[in-house]
């Protein structure tokens, strides 16, 4: 199910949830970042509210099996 949240629905969420109530967290969710780095605190917030919300479930799960053998393996299964 994948549904289209409105930017400001989620930022308003997390500041009337108060899990991020310090002042820099308060001032980044209300105007919003002003450099790189407050942007990629601001898109951090975005993940832990996604975590909150519990809307992570749905998100593709890595396969890492296909990733666990080696080139030594491959090498024996040719021969």
């Amino acid at each position: 199910m994948s549904t289209k949240w409105d930017d400001k629905f989620w930022q308003k969420e997390l500041l009337e949830s108060g899990k991020f109530n310090d002042k820099f967290s308060k001032n980044l969710l209300e105007d919003g970042p002003k450099n790189f780095m407050q942007g990629i605190y601001l898109g951090y917030m975005y993940s832990r509210w996604r975590e909150i919300r519990e809307l992570d479930k749905d998100d593709p799960v890595e396969n890492i099996g296909r990733m666990q053998s080696s080139f030594k393996d491959f090498e024996k299964k040719i021969k």
